[in-house]
């Protein structure tokens, strides 16, 4: 058996109170995996966790089996550019800019190529040369999802990707973030509330009662 590409184990956190306690989590390739749970109880957290973003109270995180919060911040900063796609709630686009010109720098700084077959998947060919500004919200989250595919990470932390989404888009993303962990080699986390876009994931799971517990 392959050894996991993501390892937490006895991960505990919490701010003015205690969000959770001794999650233990593994993710190996090809694998999708689905985080659910009611506002407040630190899905969100957990992500920033696993992704290198917050250093847990207590536990360890393996990424690549190197305990990542042991690395100094070139380490950590070189898998984040190289191995890893955070889509966030928030776009973080370059409004300034084009939608072609967003996707450019990401691809300049993890020396990639732009990938035109995911932007005709995502709908927004003909968005490419709009200024960000002047796209819908949706198109914006779909230009951002572009532009994190486009460094060709090994695993996609996505953190309610789908939040600000009608439904036949939010279906059209999770099955182009699913057809790229299945033919670029990778993996997913999804961090979401909405339990009819878990289910396209291989597993789910729920975090409550300051646990996280897998569910089918």
């Amino acid at each position: 058996m392959s050894t996991p590409i993501l390892q937490a184990f006895n991960i505990s956190h919490g701010f003015d109170y205690q969000l959770f306690s001794n999650i233990d989590f593994e993710l190996n390739l090809h694998e999708s995996k689905a985080i659910l749970g009611r506002s407040g109880l630190g899905k969100s957290t957990l992500l920033h966790i696993l992704s290198t973003f917050i250093k847990p109270n207590s536990g360890d995180v393996k990424l690549f089996n190197k305990n990542i919060y042991s690395l100094d911040e070139n380490e950590i900063e070189k898998i984040r550019r190289y191995d890893l796609g955070i889509i966030f709630q928030a776009h973080y686009l370059f409004k300034g800019m084009t939608a072609l010109e967003n996707l450019e720098i990401a691809t300049i700084l993890a020396e990639t190529d732009i990938d035109n077959s995911l932007i005709e998947q995502l709908e927004i060919s003909n968005n490419m040369h709009q200024k960000i500004g002047d796209l819908s919200g949706g198109q914006q989250q779909r230009v951002s999802i572009a532009r994190v595919l486009s460094k060709k990470p090994k695993i996609i932390f996505a953190d309610e990707p789908t939040g600000n989404l009608d439904r036949e888009t939010a279906e059209l993303v999770i099955r182009v973030l699913l057809d790229y962990i299945h033919n670029n080699n990778a993996s997913m986390v999804l961090v979401t509330h909405d339990e009819s876009m878990a289910k396209f994931c291989n597993k789910r799971y729920l975090l409550r009662n300051q646990k996280l517990e897998e569910f089918r």
